[in-house]
């Protein structure tokens, strides 16, 4: 009897914890169906009137644009950001594991430093780089320098350096006796063994640039080249009233595809975090 009394004040706890830290998000749900004058106004956190029409009204909010154009651009633009900054960090990160070469110890040094550099201060030397490249109002400033690790780069070759350094040197060695160079031997034994910390790199930079606002609204200009982020920011017209409940709206269609890949990839997810830190 106590044991059962004891298992339902644990569930009820965390039952009560998990409606806590999930208020934000339910509230932001009940907004996206309430009246335009209901959602600010005090009182019960239940609509009135559930208005589903306000995904309709927010989908094509955007005179000359629907949302799908907004949510396919952003589509484009992390597929080729996460399939760089994957092929660049884990083939720094087998450099720094496994290859020896001049200054290594001391630019291994360097990139750590940068992780404490606040990306503030890169935002107009960049900008300049770029746009004497001719590269703004185009994605080559958000996607290329993923193919250099430039996206969150030092942190995603440490968390590969971390990893391939808990692989056992002997089947590298076993690979040099049978004739494999560096090329077949990252290939056919590294990669396959760091797909725990791959699958992380992946999911990383997929909702870090699918959230990123700032680098978007700097180098992206066209309203059809747009990403969700930008589109949800073209809600707030000072000069208008903001359908709120349209925008709410939105937002949570935008969450829809990152509690997806969270839920299908969960499990590599925690996986590479726990071994790359194991294992470090």
């Amino acid at each position: 009897m106590a044991f059962k009394k004891s298992k339902v004040i644990k569930y009820t706890f965390l039952i009560l914890f998990t409606l806590f830290m999930l208020y934000p998000l339910i509230w932001l749900f009940l907004g996206s169906v309430k009246p335009n004058n209901e959602i600010f106004t005090p009182g019960g956190i239940l609509p009135s009137k559930w208005l589903w029409s306000n995904y309709i009204k927010g989908w094509f909010a955007i005179p000359g644009y629907s949302f799908g154009v907004f949510f396919w651009n952003t589509l484009k633009l992390v597929f080729f950001v996460v399939i760089g900054t994957v092929i660049s960090t884990t083939m720094a990160g087998y450099a720094f594991a496994r290859l020896k070469f001049p200054f290594q110890k001391t630019l291994f040094a360097i990139l750590m430093g940068t992780l404490m550099l606040p990306q503030q201060v890169l935002l107009v030397p960049r900008y300049v780089l770029y746009s004497t490249l001719g590269w703004v109002n185009s994605y080559k400033p958000l996607t290329i320098p993923a193919f250099a690790a430039q996206f969150a780069g030092a942190f995603f070759i440490y968390l590969m350096v971390q990893f391939i350094r808990g692989i056992p040197r002997e089947l590298d060695e076993a690979a040099i006796v049978d004739g494999c160079g560096h090329f077949r031997i990252f290939c056919n034994i590294i990669l396959p063994n760091c797909k725990p910390a791959i699958f992380s790199i992946g999911l990383f930079s997929f909702m870090w640039s699918w959230n990123d606002f700032l680098n978007q609204l700097l180098y992206i200009n066209d309203v059809g080249s747009f990403t969700i982020s930008l589109g949800l920011r073209m809600f707030l017209d000072n000069a208008a009233a903001v359908s709120w409940g349209s925008l709410f709206a939105m937002s949570i269609l935008s969450l829809v595809p990152l509690a997806i890949l969270f839920f299908f990839a969960q499990r590599f997810f925690v996986e590479g975090i726990a071994t790359t830190g194991v294992k470090g």
